[in-house]
């Protein structure tokens, strides 16, 4: 699903982000991406999403090149993946419902399919019963799965997260990640850049590591 071909990254002409990365994910699993701050993580996942291209190396989703885009096909292509931040990124006059349909209003989805995929969205994530509240009513964890909900109010085979539980108390980051696995178990691919040790270990699903910008350990590779 996702694979690394000798990857690096630069910014400025200098700032080395990433050096070398190699590794592959296959189809439908679940892969957290950890290290210190600094350490490349937010810039591997820029990079699978089309927001930067790789300085050199190939970055390659379900078999496709990326980086080769035109800058035409860079929207179409970003509508197959789900991202969850860890800010939630809502927007706070529009309600629940609205935020989890906005993907699919960009898109001209017809409004009764829209309706129908947008409450099994929110049904999913145990929030079905709050469509008509605002974000300011809920809390921070029920705010991040609004963002999952609408990450994947298009069923997308490709979830991406950067730091989904980076601002919630233990038992609430326990729940979010629960939400992950489930979507996985149905064949989704997940990747989750996280740097909560102990929940990652706890999960037991393939861990990537990098320090520096290098990826140093690969821990449960198939």
């Amino acid at each position: 699903m996702i694979a690394f071909e000798h990857v690096g990254k630069r910014y400025g002409g200098r700032f080395e982000a990433l050096a070398n990365i190699d590794f592959h994910v296959g189809r439908g699993e679940m892969v957290f991406l950890t290290g210190h701050s600094g350490a490349g993580k937010s810039s591997l996942l820029r990079l699978v999403m089309r927001l930067e291209r790789p300085s050199r190396g190939r970055v390659l989703v379900a078999g496709h090149d990326i980086g080769r885009l035109h800058a035409s096909q860079v929207p179409y292509y970003r509508r197959q993946i789900g991202v969850v931040f860890q800010d939630h990124q809502l927007l706070f006059d529009r309600s629940i419902y609205a935020n989890v349909a906005l993907p699919l209003e960009i898109q001209g989805v017809e409004p009764r399919e829209a309706a129908r995929r947008v409450r099994a969205a929110l049904d999913k994530v145990g929030l079905l019963h709050r469509e008509r509240a605002l974000p300011i009513e809920l809390s921070g964890g029920e705010q991040q799965r609004v963002g999952i909900a609408r990450a994947v109010v298009n069923k997308p085979a490709l979830l991406l997260a950067d730091e989904p539980t980076g601002n919630l108390d233990p038992q609430l980051s326990a729940d979010i990640m629960q939400l992950f696995e489930d979507f996985n178990r149905i064949g989704t691919t997940v990747m989750i850049a996280s740097h909560d040790l102990a929940l990652i270990a706890r999960l037991r699903h393939r861990v990537l590591r990098l320090r520096e910008g290098r990826l140093v350990a690969d821990e449960g590779a198939e």
